[in-house]
């Protein structure tokens, strides 16, 4: 008698089925992975709308300008917090669920900021705002390498955090000019509005995104220590401190070194903002085949940006030329960190994600408020040279710090 094979093969009708269900995975994947990025640029925009709409805003609630100011370094801190806490509170809930609720967050957080009658009202708006920022940020860039083909994971993952490089060209100028038109109130509501059509597009176009098992917030912690991971981190740190020391006083250098007026400014933001979604896709690709060199050439050419703008962006045609390489090189940031930390812990993307979002956000509010200290005790000028500092410090630990292992 025939023995029998000790896994039975499946039958080609079983095989043809698997194929079909791998076609309709390849199929779906695509639009949810562009509805992550529609997400990433709904949170990021709802993060730095206040940015355009200070001036209003101060004069509706009474405050000052600084303290209005506040709702920036609030947002980043509760997004930074909460990050690596709610994805072990989510358990394993499903995550096309979760998403959906934080973007419900997300909506009513920018509708109770449209509605505030007073300051203390919309800090508790902004810090809802907050919430649903660290939780999308925690869980889009994972997600990517489960909707994708294995062999677009890289692609996709630029697509998500394209969402953030969209925001900075057209979500934050758009809502400041509409509150031009029609008011800051009214923008609010457009982003929460926005908001809401994201948490309906997920909902329709993610699969079920369920997972093994919760997330521990231990495990997460002891992530951090672990040599690549840590690697991963302090790059974030030192490239998105050193930026955002740098550009928060992007207008005020740009006016004082090379005389560019305020339309002129807004353009070559605009011009800065296209050249960060190039850098973003360019980014990518090179993290996919090497996230270190990838990350070595930004420190170099970021640090060397930043450092020239005020020496020889002394006319509006330089100042371009800088602002376009320094967009290009700051695009590819986000992108090859997040993927230098889901290799770095290729079983646990969630954790990896959630400290990437966390730090990430923390050295947002950590670069804006340092640079505002040098700016206001030594000048502008030394802004950069900081910044610059910081972006070139990154090459040393990337050079002698741990990598991921090549899979």
């Amino acid at each position: 008698m025939r023995d029998r094979p000790l896994f039975p093969m499946a039958s080609p009708a079983c095989l043809v089925d698997m194929h079909k269900i791998e076609e309709r995975r390849d199929v779906r994947g695509w639009p949810a992975v562009a509805a992550l990025a529609v997400a990433t640029f709904t949170v990021v925009t709802s993060e730095m709308l206040p940015v355009g709409l200070l001036t209003p805003i101060a004069g509706a609630l009474e405050v000052s300008g600084g303290t209005v100011g506040l709702t920036l370094t609030v947002t980043g801190l509760v997004a930074a917090v909460s990050a690596p806490l709610l994805v072990p509170a989510f358990g394993a809930a499903d995550r096309r669920a979760v998403l959906a609720v934080l973007m419900a967050v997300l909506a009513l957080g920018n509708l109770v900021a449209a509605w505030s009658p007073s300051f203390a009202v919309m800090v508790v708006a902004r810090v809802l705002v907050g919430i649903g920022v660290g939780g999308v940020w925690a869980l889009a860039g994972g997600l990517a390498a489960r909707l994708a083909p294995p062999a677009s994971v890289g692609p996709a993952t630029s697509l998500v955090f394209s969402g953030v490089a969209a925001a900075s060209v057209l979500g934050v100028p758009t809502g400041t000019y509409l509150g031009e038109v029609v008011g800051w109130r009214v923008s609010f509501v457009i982003a929460g509005g926005l908001a809401l059509a994201v948490l309906s597009a997920l909902v329709v176009v993610l699969p079920r995104l369920p997972v093994g098992g919760p997330v521990r917030l231990g495990g997460t912690l002891r992530l951090a220590a672990h040599p690549p991971v840590a690697t991963g981190l302090v790059v974030v740190v030192l490239l998105v401190v050193g930026h955002f020391a740098a550009y928060t006083y992007v207008r005020p250098v740009l006016e004082d070194v090379s005389g560019a007026q305020a339309g002129t400014i807004a353009t070559l933001l605009l011009v800065y903002g296209v050249a960060g979604i190039v850098g973003n896709f360019a980014g990518g690709l090179g993290a996919a085949r090497s996230p270190r060199a990838t990350l070595l050439a930004v420190s170099a050419v970021l640090a060397a940006t930043v450092a020239l703008v005020p020496v020889v962006g002394t006319s509006v045609p330089t100042a371009a030329a800088l602002l376009v390489v320094w967009g290009l090189a700051y695009g590819a940031v986000s992108v090859s960190t997040q993927t230098w930390l889901l290799a770095a812990a290729p079983h646990a993307h969630e954790s990896a994600s959630a400290l990437f979002s966390g730090v990430f956000n923390g050295a947002i509010a950590l670069g804006a408020l340092g640079g505002g200290l040098v700016a206001d005790g030594i000048g502008l000028t030394a802004v950069m040279w900081l910044g610059a500092a910081l972006a070139a410090a990154a090459s040393p630990v990337l050079l002698r710090g741990r990598a991921p292992s090549a899979r």
